[in-house]
C-alpha cells in the first residue's frame, strides 16, 4: 500500500476517501489520432456499467465534497477489465 499525501491544499479541507465496490455508469476517454502532424488529436468518450472498484484515495481540490460524491459518476475511470471489481495485487 502506499502513503498518500497532499502537497497543496485546495479550497476543501484533505480528506479520504475510503476503498469500495459499486456499480454505475462511468466514461473512459481515449485519444483518437486523425492524422497530420500537430492538430491530430481528439478526445473520444464511451461509458458502461458495471462493478468497479475505487482504492483509499486521499486528496484535495477546488470543489465541494458534495458535489464530487453526487458528480463521481461523470469522472472518467481507469480499471482492468478483466477484473473491473478488483485492487491490484500488492508487491
Amino acid at each position: 500500500m502506499t502513503t498518500q499525501t497532499v502537497e497543496g491544499r485546495g479550497t476543501q479541507a484533505t480528506h479520504t476517501h475510503d476503498s469500495r465496490v459499486h456499480i454505475h455508469d462511468h466514461y473512459h476517454v481515449s485519444h483518437h489520432h486523425g492524422g497530420g502532424l500537430l492538430t491530430e488529436w481528439e478526445h473520444r468518450t464511451y461509458w458502461h456499467t458495471h462493478d468497479h472498484n475505487h482504492n483509499e484515495m486521499t486528496h484535495s481540490h477546488d470543489y465541494n465534497v458534495d458535489v464530487e460524491e453526487e458528480q463521481h459518476a461523470k469522472e472518467g475511470h481507469i480499471h482492468d477489465h478483466a477484473a473491473p471489481a478488483k485492487a491490484p495485487e500488492s508487491s
